[in-house]
């Protein structure tokens, strides 16, 4: 099995696309509940929000369907090419049998562009299991002991957004994995939120040292002593994710995805019946139309398409899940995850940590001193 060190030293030696004028996004354009009639409108939309930057797209999908929804959009037309495949992994579809038949899919064709070098990253709304299970396939992931990548959201919160890792691929989690998503989280952030030097905390049920079970207390432990290049503020707890107490929340992918699925639940609650209060009466009726620019404001906060494109960490590659029912403003939002994330030095900022990690692992730190 190689190394940290051989890992980071083959990202190095691969091709630079971050480098090269144009960036190429490689998109599933089938995926999702929606297909060509989001994915062509989220593509002119980002390509407004990324006026600047040389951009253009490979569209993997069917050819008649994307040639009428390119027609509505020029601007997308102009940069986008169109890669003809019939072929699409259902959203329902098992991911054993999308590895068996998922061959020349739009989603597999769209991942394996990035593996031949022909695009800088890839992104999908499509079957969560099978992207992840093709993914892996395809890329390969680049930490020992990894077994399947991890999932980041972006978590609005009142101070802005907090990267929340792993948020469903892994159930369950040893402490070196929890590390291993503390060090991609921390890459992750930096490259796409721009923050220099994230702060960490690892999700529990109490803050005290003696609280959780033994991989949490575990990982805990090696993230204060082992020497890594972290900035490790210790446990934070449920309600410190939308408090924005860290910039990143590391925990498994069973725990990852119930706050997930129970905070998107909230927030439709929420809306519903704020919703439902300020169109009672007329009274309320008044009331909301003068609170019209505050209330749009809040809503522009918790939008799920603001935040939307979950990276599959972990892969010698870079793949965005965006929400398979994201909307074009969602779709763009993941198309810029997926660029920042690809033409950031993302792989050679974990290098250093990742290679502490083995070593932690394999030499217990009570023997180093």
């Amino acid at each position: 099995m190689e190394g940290a060190s051989e890992i980071v030293g083959r990202a190095r030696r691969e091709p630079d696309l971050a480098l090269s004028d144009t960036a190429v996004i490689s998109i599933d354009a089938m995926g999702g509940d929606h297909g060509p009639s989001v994915v062509v409108p989220g593509v002119a939309i980002a390509l407004e929000r990324l006026k600047g930057r040389s951009v253009r797209f490979l569209l993997h999908g069917d050819e008649a369907a994307l040639r009428a929804e390119l027609a509505r959009h020029p601007t997308a037309a102009a940069a986008c090419e169109v890669k003809h495949t019939a072929q699409v992994i259902a959203m329902d579809e098992k991911p054993a049998q999308a590895l068996r038949r998922g061959k020349g899919s739009s989603m597999w064709n769209a991942i394996e562009a990035v593996k031949s070098g022909q695009a800088l990253a890839a992104v999908s709304a499509g079957n969560t299991g099978a992207l992840m299970a093709v993914s892996k396939l395809l890329l390969r992931m680049s930490a020992p002991g990894l077994e399947r990548p991890a999932i980041v959201a972006s978590w609005p919160t009142l101070k802005g957004v907090t990267a929340v890792l792993d948020v469903g691929a892994n159930v369950s989690s040893d402490a070196g994995q929890l590390i291993e998503f503390a060090i991609m989280g921390e890459a992750f952030h930096r490259a796409v939120h721009g923050v220099k030097r994230p702060t960490i905390g690892l999700l529990n049920v109490g803050s005290e040292d003696v609280k959780g079970h033994e991989e949490v207390r575990e990982a805990h432990r090696l993230l204060r002593e082992g020497g890594f290049d972290l900035n490790y503020v210790g446990f934070v707890e449920g309600d410190d994710i939308s408090k924005g107490t860290v910039d990143v929340v590391v925990t498994d992918g069973f725990t990852g995805n119930v706050a997930l699925k129970t905070a998107e639940g909230m927030a439709r609650f929420f809306t519903t019946i704020l919703k439902d209060a300020l169109t009672s009466d007329l009274q309320a009726k008044l009331g909301a139309a003068l609170s019209a620019p505050a209330l749009r404001r809040m809503k522009n906060r918790i939008d799920p398409s603001s935040v939307n494109g979950g990276p599959l960490l972990g892969l010698n590659g870079v793949v965005v899940k965006s929400h398979g029912g994201a909307d074009a403003k969602g779709f763009a939002t993941a198309i810029k995850v997926a660029l920042d994330l690809g033409a950031s030095d993302y792989a050679g900022q974990i290098g250093k940590n990742m290679e502490r990690l083995t070593q932690v692992l394999e030499t217990p730190i009570a023997a180093e001193a």
